[in-house]
């Protein structure tokens, strides 16, 4: 083997060694953070379990609620889908929402049962996730049958109930009850609250913290992080749903004091959006776990290869 043959094997073997170490050193502060992540995640979800069997209805409604921020996850799934039978119907608003914000498909004919709810705010709710899961022809049947006003209930005429439609304090009852929460019907519980308080601007931030959401410049990061300690609880809520949408698991300890806010929409803000990084932080370690392997498979592959041709017999002239 001659001297640039060795060299080529010598640089390929220290490009392994390097790899091996590095790998090796990063590995206690991986396991550190899968732990703290883990150690998070654990907590949030014992809140929003706790809250969900709650015998007080806003706990409950609340914590459903923000279950719609966990998209593919079964345990969310299942504690919505129970909601769905709940006695209360502010639990049952939160749960169709939720199901609806979550993309659940298998919920569908879970939800086309609530078109027949007593409570016209369900009969709404399951109507507009129905149309947000692509069932057009259930969602416009109903929203059909409240124009003409042709639709009946226990409670009398939907068409008498419409009255709300009419009255923002009845409106924000529907929107932004304390059960139900905001925002649940595409910014209608917004428009009903700023009608209410037309010099009080937070609802204003709070849905421009949520636009904001899918904003890439690291200040808009440092903007809603800041705004999870505003004095007012919906900004603070908009802002750790919105951190939850970026997906941006570096958050997440900036996050995770929400746990012991005073106020519980927030605390379950937070814990749902602690489940969403971490799950997002674990899809990305296993990216890179499996991008580092095939590093060193290449790399040791091409050591490999240079060894067998420098260990090739030469054709003597």
């Amino acid at each position: 083997m001659g001297r640039s043959e060795k060299g080529l094997v010598n640089r390929a073997f220290r490009c392994v060694t390097i790899l091996c170490l590095a790998g090796a050193a990063l590995w206690p502060c991986r396991m550190q953070a899968a732990s703290d992540r883990e150690a998070g995640t654990q907590k949030a979800w014992d809140m929003l379990d706790t809250a969900a069997a709650s015998r007080k209805t806003g706990e409950r409604a609340d914590s459903i609620r923000v279950l719609g921020l966990l998209r593919n996850d079964v345990h969310a799934r299942n504690l919505a889908r129970h909601a769905l039978e709940d006695p209360k119907p502010e639990v049952r608003v939160a749960a169709a929402t939720a199901l609806g914000q979550m993309r659940c498909t298998e919920s569908i004919p879970w939800l086309r049962k609530l078109l027949s709810d007593k409570k016209l705010p369900v009969v709404m709710a399951a109507a507009h996730s129905l149309r947000d899961l692509k069932d057009d022809s259930s969602a416009y049947a109903i929203y059909f049958d409240v124009l003409t006003g042709a639709r009946k209930s226990n409670d009398g005429l939907i068409a008498q109930q419409l009255e709300t439609l009419h009255n923002p304090k009845e409106l924000a009852k529907i929107g932004f009850s304390e059960g139900i929460g905001f925002v649940p019907f595409a910014g209608i519980g917004w428009e009903a609250y700023r009608t209410m308080h037309k010099k009080d601007p937070n609802p204003v931030r709070a849905v421009a913290a949520r636009i904001l959401a899918h904003d890439p410049d690291p200040a808009t990061a440092a903007a809603l992080v800041k705004a999870t300690h505003d004095k007012n609880w919906i900004v603070r809520a908009a802002a750790l749903e919105a951190i939850a949408e970026r997906e941006d698991p570096s958050l997440q300890p900036k996050v995770e004091p929400g746990f012991a806010d005073r106020n519980a929409r927030v605390r379950y803000a937070a814990a749902a959006a602690v489940i969403r990084l971490s799950s997002v932080a674990d899809a990305h370690k296993e990216k890179e776990q499996e991008a580092d392997k095939s590093d060193a498979g290449h790399a040791s592959g091409k050591s490999e290869r240079t060894r067998k041709a420098g260990a090739a017999p030469r054709v003597r002239g």
